[in-house]
C-alpha cells in the first residue's frame, strides 16, 4: 500500500465497486476490466484504476481483474473479513429502525444492543430480538458483547455527550444520524449522515435546466481522468 493517507472518499468508492463486484460474481462473471466495470455500473475507469492503486496491483494486461481475487482483496482491505458488532445509542423510532434493518443480514455488521436513558424502553426487545439497556451501564455492555461500533441516532442536543459516553467505553468507530457537529478525541472516527445535505444534493440536482447532464457522484472532469489515467496502469 502506498504511504499517502487514503481518502474517505477513495474507501467509500471502494465499497461500491465490492457491491459491483458482488453482482458480477452472482451472474458467473468471472473477470472484468476497469472499463467493462466503468460502463455496467456508470464509474469513471480511471478512478478505479487510481484508487485500487493505492493497495496494490490486482489487474492482469489483456484480462483485467479476476473478480474473486479482487472481491477477497477488497473486502479484507475494508475490514470486512471480521465481524462487526453494532451497538445503538437512541431506542426511538429511527434507532430501532436501524435495528431492524433487514439489509444487515448479509452484511459484516450486527446490531447487538439498543441503549436509552428512557426507564420505560430498557429492557424491551425489539421484533429481532435486540434488547434495551440503559445507557449508564454502556461500557458494561460493550465489553461484554464486544461492540465495536456504534450508532448515534438521539436529538442533536445530547449528541456530544452521548458520544463522550461512547468513547469513553472504548469505542472508536461510530456513525452518527444527529443533525449535529460532533467533537470527537485522537483515534476516534465518527462518520455523520447528514440528511439536510443529502436533500440539497438533490435540490440542486432538480434546480439544474437539464439535470440529466448533471456530472455523477463517482466521475470526474475529462482533463482529471485523462491525466490521472496517464499515471495509472491500463487493464
Amino acid at each position: 500500500m502506498k504511504k499517502e493517507k487514503i481518502s474517505e472518499l477513495t474507501t467509500n468508492r471502494l465499497s461500491i465497486y465490492l457491491r459491483c463486484l458482488n453482482e458480477l460474481a452472482a451472474a458467473g462473471i468471472k473477470t472484468v476490466s476497469s472499463q467493462e466495470l466503468a460502463e455496467q455500473f456508470n464509474l469513471n475507469s480511471a478512478q478505479i484504476r487510481k484508487d485500487l492503486g493505492y493497495f496494490g496491483e490486482f489487474g492482469v494486461r489483456g484480462t483485467g481483474y479476476f473478480i474473486e481475487d479482487l472481491r477477497t482483496h477488497l473486502t479484507k482491505i475494508l475490514g470486512l473479513d471480521q465481524r462487526h458488532r453494532v451497538g445503538i445509542i437512541g431506542a426511538g423510532r429511527l434507532g430501532r429502525a436501524l435495528a431492524n434493518y433487514n439489509g444487515l443480514e448479509k452484511s459484516a455488521f450486527t446490531v447487538v444492543a439498543l441503549f436509552d436513558n428512557d426507564t420505560s424502553k430498557i429492557g424491551e426487545r425489539t421484533r429481532n430480538g435486540i434488547e434495551v439497556f440503559d445507557v449508564k451501564h454502556i461500557a458494561r455492555v460493550v465489553q461484554d458483547k464486544g461492540i465495536d461500533v456504534a450508532v448515534i441516532a438521539v436529538p442533536a442536543r445530547i449528541a456530544q455527550k452521548v458520544l463522550n459516553q461512547v468513547m469513553a467505553a472504548g469505542v472508536k468507530a461510530i456513525l452518527n444520524f444527529a443533525p449535529a457537529p460532533l467533537t470527537s478525541r485522537l483515534g476516534v472516527k465518527v462518520k455523520t449522515v447528514d440528511l439536510t445535505t443529502s436533500l440539497e444534493s438533490l435540490s440542486y440536482f432538480l434546480a439544474q435546466p437539464n439535470p440529466a447532464h448533471v456530472t455523477k457522484g463517482l466521475s470526474e472532469t475529462t482533463e482529471s481522468a485523462t491525466a490521472r489515467s496517464r499515471r495509472t496502469r491500463e487493464l
